[in-house]
């Protein structure tokens, strides 16, 4: 696939650097950046569909969301979890009928969406303000598509 530089980015053939300047071209780059940030979360998505969910690992599920959600949305995914009022917005219920719906029709999307984290750093700067420090997760599409069965089955619970 050939990545086009969104419009005005390189005019007549001269690089986004010469012609408008380096402030510019990283302008150019953030643009790219979120359109492969997009088709990441698309493509992760769909492969989503192509690992079963029969497949999926419960505790792996659970062990995710104990470790890297349940300190903002709670163990009930309520919005309860400690830090659930330290965030601009304040954390969101999960265990609503309006997000189990959009986690039904958007498996692993919504889950990969807010991992990826194309809309901002809401997360880190939440955790960073309150000097929490989670290490580095090497995400793979069996811990999104684990952690969307973990958050669907605990949210129908309630």
């Amino acid at each position: 696939m050939r990545w086009k530089l969104p419009h005005g980015c390189a005019p007549n053939g001269a690089s986004s650097a010469q012609a408008h300047g380096w402030k510019r071209f990283t302008n150019c780059q953030r643009k790219l950046d979120v359109k492969a940030k997009i088709i990441l979360i698309a493509l992760s998505g769909f492969l989503f569909f192509q690992t079963s969910l029969s497949f999926a690992n419960a505790n792996n599920g659970k062990n995710i969301y104990l470790a890297r959600c349940a300190m903002c949305h709670g163990e009930s995914a309520k919005g309860t979890g400690p830090l659930a009022n330290k965030s601009n917005p304040p954390t969101p219920n999960l265990a609503t009928p309006a997000f189990r719906k959009r986690l039904n029709d958007y498996p692993g999307v919504i889950v990969s969406s807010i991992i990826l984290r194309p809309n901002g750093d809401l997360i880190p700067r939440t955790l960073r303000e309150n000097g929490i420090r989670l290490p580095p997760h090497a995400w793979t599409i069996n811990d999104l598509r684990d952690l969307n069965e973990y958050m669907a089955a605990l949210i129908a619970k309630k």
